[in-house]
């Protein structure tokens, strides 16, 4: 049998991670706090299948739905993210700038099929989305982290790393990020924005959160302060459409999208039409707005329902994010507590039997760090399961340190 690639090895400890992160999700007695999948509620079936119903019809756009399409992405689509999507945030995209792709994680690899090889460096925060740096990694990049704060990346870090190790790409999650559920305050974005101007250094900004805000004020994209086009924008409507319909988009300049198209063209032709036909017309139909603010309800309730029960049942001295959007919270126990090795106590104990993702894998330094902390998702979990999953854990933590 001939050896596989050495991308294989170079993502082998990422790639661990994100198999036990999905393996985790199939016993139906466990509480999953682990995943970030929507809530089945949050899920538009009926409109999804009325609009099927309509649009599957030979005069209508059934033909369209079964043939090939558009590189770019159907028209229809990219014009509502550059009307809906975009331009309520202040951006002024034009439809050539949009190009539409399989979910937010085809971007990171467009991005670094145009951009990366063997040996180059990508800054990225720590902690960061794990299955990104699988990506990265698969094509042998570097990646190393730069410290966070309650505001998101410290950009003294960032500059400091920029100086020792001339990274190609800076990755960011601005919104909620996953996993600790952290914002970038505005003048971070617009100073982050300005050095990858400065450094011509590319600034891949990944945002699938951005549109899940319920409270808090709204920030601009980092894209918002991009003046030369060193800004790439990636997003998803897995979170406030469907994640089974695995669309994306990507929103960069004109030069860097007439590489983008010949990456996609290699890579797989175009994004399905089915799928992008029914997004479209859930939007052109007006079932957007009122999702949207079911959504937004729905996630607020799970959020304040966590985060509530975190500070009654976690012991002293636990630090814990407050996400004012997305679907997860990030909670740093007292140290002594190793979330790795409580984890599988939580989910192996008959009497606990609880989830969650342990902290040390989203940190690429390794050597331990992130060790005493979690990810804990509320996104797809009931109040009353929530309120549970934390009482049972926090019961767990506190027997440990005493």
């Amino acid at each position: 049998m001939p050896e596989f690639a050495k991308r294989m090895t170079t993502m082998a400890e990422s790639a661990k991670v994100i198999r036990n992160l999905f393996g985790a999700m199939n016993d139906p007695d466990l509480i999953s706090l682990g995943g970030g999948a929507p809530a089945p509620e949050a899920l538009p079936v009926e409109a999804v299948r009325e609009i099927l119903d309509d649009v599957m019809r030979r005069e209508a756009r059934g033909p369209e739905v079964l043939q090939y399409g558009s590189v770019m992405g159907l028209p229809d689509l990219r014009k509502v993210v550059v009307e809906d999507l975009l331009g309520p945030k202040g951006i002024q995209a034009d439809l050539e700038e949009i190009m539409i792709i399989n979910g937010g994680l085809e971007a990171m690899n467009l991005v670094c099929q145009l951009y990366i090889e063997p040996g180059d460096v990508i800054l990225v925060e720590s902690p960061t989305f794990v299955q990104s740096v699988e990506i990265f990694e698969m094509f042998q990049a570097r990646c190393i982290g730069v410290d966070m704060d309650d505001d998101g990346m410290i950009l003294e870090d960032l500059r400091k790393k920029i100086q020792i190790h001339h990274p190609k790409m800076i990755y960011v999650i601005p919104t909620f990020q996953n996993p600790s559920g952290r914002t970038l305050s505005l003048d971070r974005r617009r100073e982050l924005a300005a050095i990858g101007s400065d450094k011509d250094i590319i600034i891949l900004e990944d945002d699938p959160y951005r549109d899940i805000r319920y409270s808090g004020p709204e920030l601009p994209p980092v894209k918002t302060f991009d003046r030369t086009g060193h800004t790439i924008l990636a997003n998803s409507f897995s979170k406030i459409f469907s994640p089974g319909s695995r669309l994306g988009y990507i929103y960069a300049s004109g030069t860097i999208m007439a590489k983008l198209f010949d990456a996609k063209t290699a890579t797989n032709s175009h994004t399905a039409n089915l799928p992008q036909v029914v997004c479209a017309e859930f939007f052109k139909r007006g079932y957007y707005q009122p999702h949207h603010q079911m959504i937004c309800d729905l996630y607020r309730e799970r959020r304040d329902t966590m985060v509530a029960a975190i500070d009654e049942w976690f012991p002293e001295g636990t630090r814990r994010v407050y996400p004012h959007g997305g679907l997860f919270t990030w909670v740093e126990l007292p140290e002594g507590i190793n979330t790795t090795a409580l984890l599988e106590e939580a989910v192996g104990r008959p009497e606990v039997k609880v989830a969650f993702v342990a902290g040390e894998g989203f940190f690429v330094e390794g050597g331990g760090k992130g060790n005493n902390a979690m990810r804990i998702s509320f996104g797809s979990v009931p109040p009353e399961r929530i309120r549970e999953g934390i009482r049972r854990l926090g019961g767990l933590i506190q027997e440990k340190m005493k």
